[in-house]
């Protein structure tokens, strides 16, 4: 069975081989830029998130100050991330949605069911990235409220990152799908159906995320590894939602 470590590390091998690293140009340099803007605004800005979220710390929790500091600060990380991890991808996307369709047509010897133009797929992929943040942000901003919550936020490091890895399923395995006409609830049906796969691949690329420099080149072959995915676990799938 494909897992998702060898998932990754073959998609990386295959975008960087002759004929397909020319396609992964362009999302390095959106992700350069913007990781460049993330790391500006965090180092301005990340002391006085830090000092608000602390002054919120109820004086019956003081004795726990040890401990949820550090977690205050892992939250606040991730969240961090999260936030400009979604701007790379929306920013991203076409790019993203052609190296899929190109490694999905080396590694099959057919093309995706996509029978789009070029600009009309890259418009399209812009429309499927905001369906995408229709879905996630209200659920991101509800966690991070939850987050705020005295006690509840204990545990809200926890919450982040498996909401991070379901994120980050949908985000890299939404490109061969959208390339063979899967719809957006079909894709999540999808996902869910094959819960492991979909985990610890969304959970190993949010890992690579966090990898200064090294992610703005394992990103690309994470795409590759999703078509990977899609081609092992989900193509067969039928289940109820309907396009």
């Amino acid at each position: 069975m494909l897992d998702a470590v060898t998932a990754l590390a073959r998609g990386t091998r295959l975008v960087y081989s002759p004929g397909l690293r020319r396609y992964v140009f362009a999302p390095i340099v959106v992700n350069l830029l913007v990781y460049g803007a993330m790391l500006r605004i965090v180092l301005a800005n990340f002391g006085g998130w830090l000092e608000g979220w602390m002054a919120l710390v109820p004086g019956w929790l003081a004795w726990l100050e040890w401990l949820i500091w550090p977690l205050f600060v892992i939250s606040l990380v991730v969240i961090i991330f999260f936030t400009f991890t979604l701007v790379t991808h929306l920013i991203a996307a076409p790019f993203y949605g052609f190296l899929a369709a190109k490694v999905e047509l080396v590694v099959t010897g057919r093309p995706p069911l996509d029978d789009r133009g070029l600009l009309k797929t890259a418009l399209d992929a812009l429309g499927r990235e905001m369906v995408k943040l229709g879905y996630i942000v209200p659920r991101a901003l509800l966690l991070f409220l939850v987050s705020w919550v005295p006690g509840v936020n204990i545990v809200a490091p926890l919450l982040w990152l498996a909401f991070s890895a379901w994120v980050m399923a949908i985000a890299y395995l939404d490109y061969p799908m959208d390339n063979n006409k899967v719809s957006f609830a079909d894709m999540r049906w999808r996902l869910a159906a094959r819960w492991w796969p979909t985990l610890s691949y969304g959970g190993l690329v949010t890992l690579i995320t966090w990898v200064p420099l090294a992610n703005l080149f394992l990103l690309p072959g994470a795409v590759a590894g999703a078509v990977l995915m899609w081609e092992r676990h989900y193509q067969g799938l039928v289940g109820p939602v309907q396009r």
